[in-house]
């Protein structure tokens, strides 16, 4: 396989961080990128994520459990068998 060079432009933290997962992995981070490149020719898409957020509603809820001192709103940790056997009440 013939190799050449690829440049590109990104964060300085971004490479330093990438390069410490890598790392860590094992692995180069040419190979990470190689296989990001090949994973985008064969699929011919472009994945972007971005980690859940809760709307609005829920994040005042979780709010106000995490205010409440009286443990009303966040009494637990719960069981599967307890969370279940709360919502059958309501």
């Amino acid at each position: 396989m013939e190799k050449t060079l690829l440049n590109i432009k990104t964060d300085k933290k971004v490479k330093r961080d990438a390069q410490v997962v890598a790392k860590e992995l094992g692995l180069p981070l040419s190979a990470i990128i190689n296989a990001y490149l090949r994973e985008f020719v064969r699929e011919k898409r472009v994945v972007f994520s971005t980690p859940p957020t809760p709307n609005r509603r829920t994040q005042k809820i979780l709010k106000e459990i995490l205010r409440d001192k009286s443990g009303k709103n966040s009494a637990g940790p719960f069981t599967y068998e307890q969370a279940i056997a709360y919502l059958d009440k309501a």
